[in-house]
């Protein structure tokens, strides 16, 4: 029986409370429809500053905000806090770690994961950065190493705790490089005065010729110089073998001897299309139609990180602006199929892209127009803070910035536990930084 034959609203589930999980689930405000957003999380996460958290900058609350408060006024909006383990596409059901759901419409935006591409030792002895849990490790794990370095007295060992690899060219690898060159020059040269700071060695390793490939050559340019002026090594065409708790070695034969290789190096699909029977490809996204739904099911869209969605040739990259877009669409082509109507085709709208370096340094690219320096780092501190969700974390935001900015202080360099993370591990300054629980 129909859900018009019963007067009963169809029920549309959608997994995940990212950017295109929220927007989605906005869209369809006020609709006629019964809508449940899923999550593990009761918090969404506004990830393009999470790197902040991980160098101290923000407190992890100032980038994360309740999912209930953004449907507080939204009757036909719930949230359930729940993992989504399966999809059974034949009953329309979904299966979780507390209760299964049934639904008429699917959107699926569970996002994507750290890639470790198989390498050795990545998956035990490196440090992620895509959750909160992990950016608060990282940061813990940071901050122990100079605690255990000003009271190392071997010069071998000092250098190896003082020795920082981030893995990884992109935007994430390059964004946090900056951000911990500028904690360890500014606040933790105050902090340790025993520590000979001409020890301190930050190195950003990229498999590639360029960093920040997609963006212009200048902007790529400028990247590499601001980075190296910040007392930042940056190796290019170098690619990572194996990584151990002491060690990074390279495929080229050489060995990096650390306890931090923070790795920013890929990102795949999340796990559940594949668990499900979804078609996915080899990194793990579900290829899509022009309308966002799968392959062989109309009531299933894919949106965000998750979606291979293809475009004038090329797939569409794993950016907030792609996931914000889509999931707008497939809410739309919801609602329109509700009504009798064919889903449209997606059509995604480029508004630029952007990477901040350090301080007054970034580099915006719109259209074929680029700005650098202190104007792109301003529209990147404008357009961060106005995508930022909720009024108190922008506040917060701001006034951390303002802090930083005015005083180079860093606010949050403290140390707390925190609960490993899926893929990462925490280790507290009783480790002496190395990994190992001193005996």
């Amino acid at each position: 029986m129909s859900n018009a034959a019963t007067n009963k609203k169809p029920k549309v589930v959608i997994i995940g409370a990212g950017f295109g999980g929220l927007w989605a689930a906005r869209t369809l405000a006020n609709q006629p429809v019964d809508v449940t957003v899923v999550d593990r999380n009761n918090y969404h996460t506004f990830l393009a500053l999470l790197y902040q958290v991980a160098a101290a900058e923000l407190d992890a609350e100032d980038i994360a905000y309740p999912v209930r408060s953004v449907f507080w006024k939204i009757p036909n909006i719930q949230f359930l806090l729940a993992h989504a383990k399966r999809i059974d596409r034949q009953n329309r059901r979904i299966e979780t770690d507390i209760a299964t759901l049934d639904y008429d419409y699917l959107i699926i935006g569970t996002g994507s994961v750290t890639s470790t591409f198989g390498i050795p030792g990545v998956a035990g002895h490196a440090y992620f950065l895509k959750t909160l849990e992990e950016a608060v490790a990282l940061k813990n794990h940071i901050i122990c190493c100079f605690e255990a370095a000003s009271r190392e007295t071997d010069a071998d060992k000092r250098k190896a705790l003082l020795t920082f690899v981030i893995v990884g060219g992109g935007a994430t690898g390059v964004e946090y490089s900056g951000a911990l060159a500028e904690l360890i020059s500014g606040p933790l040269v105050k902090d340790y005065p025993t520590i000979d700071f001409s020890e301190v060695t930050i190195i950003l390793l990229e498999a590639a010729e360029y960093l920040v490939a997609p963006m212009p050559a200048n902007i790529r340019d400028y990247t590499v110089r601001q980075l190296s002026n910040m007392g930042v090594r940056v190796l290019l065409n170098k690619a990572v073998a194996e990584v151990t708790p002491e060690k990074a070695i390279l495929k080229s034969g050489e060995t990096i001897l650390t306890h931090t290789v923070v790795w920013t190096a890929g990102v795949r699909g999340e796990d559940l299309p594949d668990d499900s029977g979804i078609p996915v490809g080899l990194d793990g996204r579900v290829p899509v139609r022009d309308s966002l739904q799968i392959v062989n099911d109309d009531r299933i869209y894919v949106i965000g990180d998750l979606a291979a969605i293809k475009e004038d040739q090329r797939v569409l990259p794993m950016v907030a602006q792609v996931a914000i877009q889509s999931g707008v669409k497939a809410a739309q082509n919801v609602v329109r199929q509700i009504a009798g109507q064919a889903p449209e085709p997606f059509h995604y709208a480029d508004r630029g892209s952007m990477i901040a370096i350090g301080r007054k340094a970034a580099g915006v690219a719109i259209g074929e127009k680029t700005f650098k320096g202190f104007i792109a780092w301003m529209m990147w501190l404008i357009i961060h803070l106005f995508n930022l969700i909720g009024f108190r974390n922008r506040v917060m935001v701001l006034t951390n910035w303002a802090w930083d900015y005015l005083l180079y202080e860093r606010a949050v360099r403290y140390v707390f536990p925190s609960k490993t993370p899926a893929g990462s591990h925490v280790r507290s300054c009783a480790d002496n930084g190395t990994g190992e629980k001193d005996s």
